[in-house]
């Protein structure tokens, strides 16, 4: 094992993204919620897969997907999640160490296979995922290096694996040695319907364990049980040491415990291809610049651009380099 220093180390699913383009009638004919997330079944991810367009095959993850701006931007990231010993196993492996990206998990040797998320993308951009977790939801305390998170500036967790409970377990343990190491925690909620089935037990985990909370308007509303901007920041203080809330073309507001509240402007590609990853690239970009102690005003701005680029193409992962735009923009 390296004793290399990592900014961020991402724990969340290990998943690999089939993406699509659709139409709204082939979302309601399997019940998949538009912009949202949905978990199935193999037979139901066999049945969407067969009807749907042609379409790539990328690794993905949400957290992973984070990662993998964090090392497009110059930085060092690790990652851990669960794959099997399979094909698409081998190929989201590959993926992250052809980045840079320190991934040691054990593949699972028995059991379901590694998992999938089935994208599919409508004219106006949005995102709907149907997804099969497989391998993916199997993390375990196990899986744990306390060395690796000694190392990591900022433990990154995952909300669509925190609804696993031996997995929401392995990441109090986590929080607990980055605690003792004098590392940060963060969180992601990932989906509005997480925190529909979490609420309340994502409410006390980040209360206690969490320094860092990433939400869009939609899961602050849902945890907050408010849409109103005032409350949301009010209730965010209470909670968290620092919360970062997106809103789309609105950008983002970074609401610390103590002190002003910092709005960053979104960065807006000249074309709008596809939002997925989009919050993903956001959670990189802002960690990479708290990791590194830049201002927040910076760190969130460098999320923004991350965002915007992801947001220019069909795929959830940077196409150009992040770190030479952030460069040119003079953000590092």
């Amino acid at each position: 094992m390296t004793d290399q220093k990592l900014d961020v180390i991402g724990f969340g699913n290990a998943i690999v993204d089939v993406l699509a383009k659709c139409d709204d009638a082939f979302l309601e004919k399997f019940g998949i919620p538009k912009g949202g997330m949905i978990l199935i079944d193999g037979d139901k991810a066999l049945a969407i897969y067969e009807e749907m367009a042609p379409g790539v095959e990328v690794s993905g993850g949400s957290n992973a997907n984070a990662v993998a701006s964090i090392a497009s931007l110059g930085g060092r990231g690790g990652f851990v999640g669960k794959v099997a010993k399979d094909a698409l196993g081998d190929i989201f492996r590959h993926d992250l160490h052809a980045m840079g990206v320190e991934y040691e998990t054990a593949a699972l040797a028995d059991g379901p296979g590694t998992g999938r998320c089935l994208v599919n993308v409508t004219p106006d951009a949005q995102r709907s995922m149907a997804t099969f977790l497989g391998a993916a939801g199997l993390v375990t305390d196990a899986d744990i290096d306390e060395s690796q998170i000694a190392r990591g500036e900022i433990s990154f967790f995952e909300g669509y694996l925190f609804e696993q409970p031996d997995a929401r377990a392995a990441f109090v343990h986590a929080c607990g040695i980055a605690r003792s190491n004098g590392k940060r925690t963060a969180l992601t909620l990932s989906d509005a319907s997480v925190i529909d089935r979490q609420g309340a037990i994502i409410s006390h985990f980040v209360h206690d364990h969490i320094d860092i909370l990433l939400a869009n308007e939609a899961e602050a509303t849902a945890l907050f049980a408010s849409s109103d901007l005032s409350v949301i920041v009010e209730k965010a203080r209470d909670m968290a040491p620092l919360t970062a809330v997106t809103r789309s073309e609105h950008g983002s507001l970074l609401i610390p415990r103590d002190g002003d509240v910092v709005e960053i402007a979104a960065q807006t590609p000249d074309a709008l291809e596809d939002t997925t990853g989009a919050g993903d690239a956001y959670a990189g970009g802002l960690l990479l610049g708290l990791a590194r102690q830049y201002d927040l005003a910076t760190a969130g701005a460098l999320g923004s651009l991350a965002a915007s680029e992801v947001i220019s193409h069909f795929g959830a992962r940077p196409a150009a380099s992040l770190k030479k735009l952030a460069t040119d923009a003079g953000l590092i």
